[in-house]
């Protein structure tokens, strides 16, 4: 990430702090080249080996408090105006600056509910805790996660332009797969065209090879977070593909639906219509409630009740989820109330966030039926900034 975009996120920050009335963020870490806190490549931008404490204050100050030894290399990187090296011990420097500000809340990355703002493992705690035990800052720490939720959600016009290109460029590729498909290829072989063509073209994938992209083809396939099979295409096969690149840093996340014609066919069967057209008519009515203000769990209600009011099973998982530098990235969850999901859905939709919209049903004999767009949340409501759609492909 370039430094021009760790300033623009940490100034976003700043506002953030002060929107919440939080007097200081800090990233406190250690050999981050093992054990990375997620945000360090968001508002740091360099590695940390000794424990490190990375501070950004309401007023706008920012400290970098690190080794002796990475002190040139934070002023090299030039993210963070005030640098402190310190030699044996990184209390004394830490509370130093503690004491320039005075904080009644500083905000430290763990959390009950998303990974994201979950960094500072427990033992780092531990030893925070014994560097604040004897001042008053010890009873201050609160968690970071309506922080990081912002700041990861809310895209700047830079981060949204990057995800439209990345958006863009992996279309392209779907529309490169719909020229591919054919009765007798096999999941695995759909995988590896695709892999193939990101190699070629630059593309990292937006998460473990493993699994993306998934194909499914036909009735009683895998679950939807399950690698590609040697299960072979046939006729009266749905397919569906889940697949997106990282570009540039940001994700894409993209889902598209295919049926494989009989050779007496000229469209797809009844059933396997109306399965897509609920589904792309459950993104419609969820995508015409999407708004700042919004729960998450409100949004899901929509599709998921439509899908079931039509005679379907309820899917398996969230309608959607925010994304940015990671596939599933921090904001709302638009999911249900699970437990598994945590406070998440709960949550509200915020501007400037992009999300995806992802139901799926499944058509007996047939296969799954899942399209997943993305979508950018505007002060009124919310635009696709995916190309929708809005039929199903056909494979002869």
């Amino acid at each position: 990430m370039s430094k021009e975009m760790i300033l623009e996120k940490i100034n976003q920050a700043v506002k953030i702090l002060d929107e919440k009335g939080i007097d200081m963020w800090m990233t406190f870490v250690r050999e981050t080249g093992t054990m990375k806190d997620p945000m360090m490549e968001l508002i740091v931008g360099a590695n940390a080996t000794w424990q490190s404490a990375f501070i950004i204050t309401r007023s706008g100050a920012t400290h970098a408090i690190v080794g002796s030894l990475e002190f040139e290399n934070m002023k090299t990187i030039g993210t963070y105006k005030n640098i402190h090296g310190y030699l044996k011990s990184v209390k004394e420097k830490l509370i130093e600056v503690l004491d320039q500000y005075k904080p009644s809340k500083i905000a430290v990355n763990f959390s009950r509910n998303t990974s994201l703002a979950d960094g500072l493992s427990y033992g780092l705690y531990l030893e925070l805790m014994d560097h604040l035990k004897d001042t008053k800052y010890s009873n201050s720490l609160i968690s970071s996660e309506e922080i990081i939720s912002a700041l990861r959600g809310r895209k700047s016009a830079t981060e949204l332009a990057i995800m439209k290109e990345a958006i863009k460029e992996t279309l392209k590729i779907f529309d490169e797969v719909t020229k591919y498909l054919k009765p007798g290829i096999s999941e695995i072989q759909v995988s590896a065209f695709v892999l193939d063509l990101c190699k070629k073209r630059g593309f990292d994938l937006a998460w473990e090879e493993e699994y993306c992209p998934s194909v499914f083809t036909g009735p009683d396939t895998a679950g939807a977070h399950s690698g590609p099979t040697n299960r072979v295409i046939e006729a009266g096969h749905v397919i569906n593909m889940d697949f997106g690149i990282k570009y540039k840093g940001y994700c894409s996340d993209l889902q598209r639906t295919w049926y494989v014609l009989m050779p007496h066919e000229e469209k797809a069967p009844a059933e396997v219509q109306k399965g897509f057209d609920v589904i792309i008519e459950s993104i419609s009515r969820s995508a015409k409630e999407l708004k700042p203000g919004k729960k998450g769990f409100e949004i899901d209600e929509i599709a998921r009740n439509y899908i079931q009011i039509h005679g379907y099973e309820e899917f398996p998982h969230g309608l959607g989820h925010p994304v940015g530098r990671n596939v599933h990235d921090g904001g709302a969850l638009l999911g249900p109330k699970w437990d598994r999901y945590g406070n998440l859905p709960m949550l509200e939709v915020e501007e400037g966030n992009v999300y995806t919209l992802e139901p799926r049903l499944t058509i007996p004999k047939y296969g799954i039926a899942t399209v997943e767009e993305e979508l950018f949340i505007t002060k009124e409501g919310c635009e696709f900034i995916s190309e929708r759609q809005k039929e199903i492909y056909l494979v002869r």
